[in-house]
């Protein structure tokens, strides 16, 4: 079994390095760590190609566009199973060795954080209090749950969800709704990476939306018909195959 890990980068000189650390010491000779960056202007760039491993595979973007970053990134992956990462967090040491075993009977995992802005701390603030309010389709398009850079899922989804429609809020809820639909997701209580918080975050993880209640409406709306609109299609195209 190979394991892909997807990462986006941009300008993420900063804290990179700690997480490829963090990441490198996990996969396995034959695994690859997939790097999409959308042409950063630091030395991002260069901090990878020091660790000359050839597990690290970098891919190039011009989208300045965080979805679509990470969907050039998804769709050089030719893992059996996929975890996505955020250039600035940092993995628990387990992270891999706790998420596998619960792939086995579900499509799509995701994991509790420990939020933290200088320094790691395992007796960290977490970004789930509460697991009752993490599974099901309809609690997540009413308050997202699933967060990209907790997330691990069995590369059969992508055959599904991409490309990414556009306008939707961002490419994690996509995936993990879509999973939801086709499949089982799970919830691992424990927290399996450390969540960097800095003024530099490329997305709002873990902090109150600053969209107003029409646009936060829309968003739903719109991530709704696109899930009724994929799944249609998906039973179209099932069909004339048989």
């Amino acid at each position: 079994m190979k394991i892909s890990v997807c990462m986006a980068t941009y300008n993420g000189e900063r804290f990179i390095r700690e997480q490829l650390d963090s990441i490198l010491k996990q996969l396995q000779p034959n695994d690859e760590l997939i790097i999409s960056d959308d042409g950063s202007t630091d030395n991002t760039i260069q901090i990878i190609n020091t660790y000359k491993d050839s597990r690290i595979k970098i891919y190039h973007s011009s989208k300045k566009n965080l979805i679509l970053n990470f969907q050039n990134a998804l769709q050089q992956a030719n893992g059996d199973i996929i975890f996505l990462a955020d250039q600035d967090d940092i993995w628990a040491e387990d992270k891999v060795s706790k998420t596998l075993p619960c792939l086995i009977n579900h499509l799509l995992v995701f994991s509790n954080a420990i939020i933290f802005k200088d320094e790691p701390n395992s007796s960290g603030k977490l970004l789930f209090k509460s697991t009752s309010k993490n599974l099901g389709g309809f609690k997540n398009i009413y308050k997202n749950s699933f967060i990209g850079a907790t997330m691990a899922f069995k590369a059969e989804l992508l055959k599904s969800t991409l490309p990414f429609p556009k306008k939707i809020p961002m490419h994690d809820s996509w995936l993990g709704l879509m999973a939801s639909c086709l499949g089982k997701t799970f919830f691992i209580n424990e927290p399996l990476i450390f969540y960097r918080r800095h003024e530099y975050n490329m997305s709002m993880t873990g902090e109150k939306s600053n969209y107003s209640l029409h646009k936060k409406i829309m968003f739903r709306w719109h991530t709704m018909s696109q899930i009724i609109l994929r799944l249609s299609k998906l039973k179209y195209s099932k069909l004339l195959n048989h």
